[in-house]
This record gives structure tokens, C-alpha cells and sequence, in this order.
């Protein structure tokens, strides 16, 4: 199961972006274009402090697993 987290809250109480721009943002929400982005900056910002890489907790073991020797096997049995 996932934890849920309240990554405006955290970053709030760290003080790590304490201006009040910041501040604002993480309160309020973005209201142009511009403040979207740099929320977006201030949540991987924030997914760095906590050490969480969005490919960390699903590792994809299903793909890749053949040759690509074998795929061209197949498709030519499957010609003749």
C-alpha cells in the first residue's frame, strides 16, 4: 500500500523554501502558467529531499526478458 503524503505541508514546516512567494504558492496553489511550473520545481525539489525516485517502487521485470534471436526464430516459423 501506498503512504500518502502532504508534500506542501512537509515542505512548509521544513522551511526549505521559506520566502513568501513560496510560501504563497504552496498555501494557495498556482495561479498562472509560470507558478504551476515552479511548483513543479518545488515537488521534485521535495521528492529529492526525501530520496524518492518515481521509478524506485515498481521494478518492470516483465519486459526484456527474450532475445531478440528468438523473436526473429518465431516470426520466421510463423513465415513458413
Amino acid at each position: 500500500m501506498k503512504e500518502k503524503f502532504n508534500w506542501q505541508k512537509e515542505l512548509l514546516e521544513s522551511g526549505k523554501f521559506n520566502d513568501k512567494f513560496s510560501k504563497n504558492l504552496l498555501e494557495h496553489g498556482a495561479k498562472n502558467f509560470m507558478q504551476g511550473i515552479y511548483l513543479g520545481y518545488m515537488y521534485s525539489r521535495w521528492r529529492k529531499i526525501r530520496g524518492l525516485n518515481k521509478y524506485d517502487p515498481v521494478e518492470n521485470a516483465g519486459q526484456m526478458q527474450s532475445l531478440f534471436k528468438d523473436f526473429e526464430k518465431k516470426s520466421n516459423e510463423d513465415d513458413t
